[in-house]
């Protein structure tokens, strides 16, 4: 594989084998044996866990508290990381105050997908380099033919995780290693994984006031729900860089997947994150679910949140090509002024 310069003069990724060499934006420690173990251990044992669901469901005990505990943790761990890890941590979408600053970065740890500084610098870098060399999870790392792309796919999808080398947190993300409190809640992602694990369990156990309400929330809340979220946002980097439909121009190859956008919270609508990254709504257009958004619009509400970057029609308009027809939806903002669409167009798009 060889890098070849697009028009923009960067190297994109071409050709059919080889590995991308180390570079300068690398940490120079690579990960070590055992982290690569937990990193294994955290991925296959809820795989198995959602592989043996549907046997299970109809054989013993899948019970409407599972489901509400189960739906409840997806929610919050879920919006931790979409609204929290992504939309603010890595792109300053918004600012927030302290309080939410912090429960945001606990809520995100909840998914078990990283502790929050190694999620932001491993996502800045993806932004940076995205489908070119460099970027740690690209689908097309290996070619553009059909071998190829499924051998990117799976790289793309969860291979990339097992990657000894590790991004550099001093170069992608100095401000959140001089944030006290959010390297306070990094250094506890290890006990918040215990949490995720342990209070659905708890909260099932007290609930039906059984070792069995305990077990089976255990296995519904904690394990099934985690795997589910892990595969919805690895799908991210997978699916939305390959397949879909594209309504806006980017540098790289992001793609839009409407049927993903309710699991994902709206971060399925790729194509228009990548044109403007640090945009709060990703789903602008009309009819474009996007729930992240609204806990945000919610969160500004509430005066939690402000500076709120909300689509910019004459920015995103220009983005578009000529043959674009679907209107933007929601929150649009005109120089300082914030306009909003009619209420039913609103509830539609949001």
């Amino acid at each position: 594989m060889s890098p070849t310069p697009d028009a923009s003069g960067m190297n994109v990724i071409s050709g059919t084998s080889a590995t991308l060499p180390a570079r300068p934006d690398l940490d120079d420690k690579q990960n070590s044996l055992v982290r690569r173990f937990m990193v294994g251990l955290f991925v296959g044992v809820p795989m198995l866990a959602l592989a043996a669901a549907i046997p299970f469901a109809w054989g013993w005990g899948l019970g409407w508290h599972d489901v509400v505990i189960a739906a409840v943790f997806y929610w919050i761990s879920g919006l931790g990381v979409t609204v929290g890890y992504h939309r603010y941590f890595t792109h300053g979408s918004f600012k927030a105050k302290t309080g939410l600053r912090v429960a945001m970065a606990v809520a995100g740890s909840l998914a078990m997908e990283g502790p929050v500084i190694t999620w932001v610098s491993d996502h800045r870098r993806h932004h940076k380099y995205s489908d070119r060399e460099g970027d740690p999870h690209s689908p097309w790392r290996y070619g553009d033919d059909a071998k190829a792309l499924a051998k990117g796919l799976l790289h793309a999808h969860m291979l990339w995780l097992f990657d000894p080398n590790r991004t550099s947190q001093q170069k992608f993300s100095p401000d959140l290693l001089a944030d006290s409190k959010i390297k306070k809640v990094d250094a506890l992602f290890g006990p918040l994984v215990l949490v995720s694990l342990v209070l659905p369990a708890m909260i099932g156990g007290l609930w039906g006031m059984s070792w069995h309400g305990a077990i089976t929330a255990f296995f519904w809340a904690s394990l099934v729900r985690v795997t589910l979220l892990h595969h919805v946002t690895w799908s991210i980097n997978s699916i939305c860089h390959t397949f879909g439909s594209k309504d806006f121009e980017a540098r790289d190859r992001s793609r839009n997947v409407s049927w993903l956008a309710i699991a994902s919270f709206g971060e399925s609508w790729h194509n228009l994150h990548h044109a403007d990254p640090t945009c709060a709504r990703h789903g602008a257009l009309k009819g474009q679910i996007d729930q992240s958004a609204r806990v945000i619009w919610a969160f500004e509400k509430l005066r939690w949140a402000y500076d709120v970057r909300w689509p910019e029609e004459a920015r995103l308009n220009a983005k578009r090509p000529a043959t674009a027809t679907r209107s933007l939806g929601g929150m649009t903002r005109r120089g300082d002024k914030s306009v909003k669409q009619p209420k039913t167009a609103d509830r539609a798009a949001a």
